[in-house]
């Protein structure tokens, strides 16, 4: 019987955003905020394997931070702003924007990698 029998394969869109253990759906991924935990405390599995780099970060920058940036442009352009109106609008509306959308993505690209078996490259040197 292998693992496949024993685990169904879960979406890690359901379990990734939840932060939710790739294969069982039910042991915490994370043990903070960002930083991974080191098995599943359910099933076990180990998250050895989970290297999200800057993923997360680099869709937050493309997605997030964009609509915050053209707010605060928006903001300088039409009314001509002073710096503490910037501070309390434009500033919490780019952390609210950037900041929680963090966890959910990199629980995401985790289960990605678990439900793909994504695994760091290596050339073919034509042996067998």
């Amino acid at each position: 019987m292998s693992s496949t029998d024993l685990w169904p394969a879960l979406p890690p869109f359901r379990t990734g955003i939840r932060g939710r253990c790739p294969r069982c759906g039910e042991g915490h991924l994370f043990k903070s905020f960002l930083s991974l935990a080191e098995s599943c405390e359910v099933c076990g599995l180990d998250y050895g394997f989970a290297d999200p780099a800057d993923g997360p970060a680099f869709f937050v920058i493309c997605f997030a931070c964009v609509p915050s940036v053209v707010f605060g442009i928006w903001l300088e352009v039409a009314y001509q702003a002073p710096y503490w109106v910037h501070l309390v609008t434009t500033l919490p509306f780019m952390l609210l924007t950037c900041i929680p959308p963090l966890r959910p993505l990199k629980g995401w690209l985790v289960a990605s990698q678990f439900f793909f078996k994504a695994g760091e490259g290596r050339l073919d040197d034509g042996r067998d």
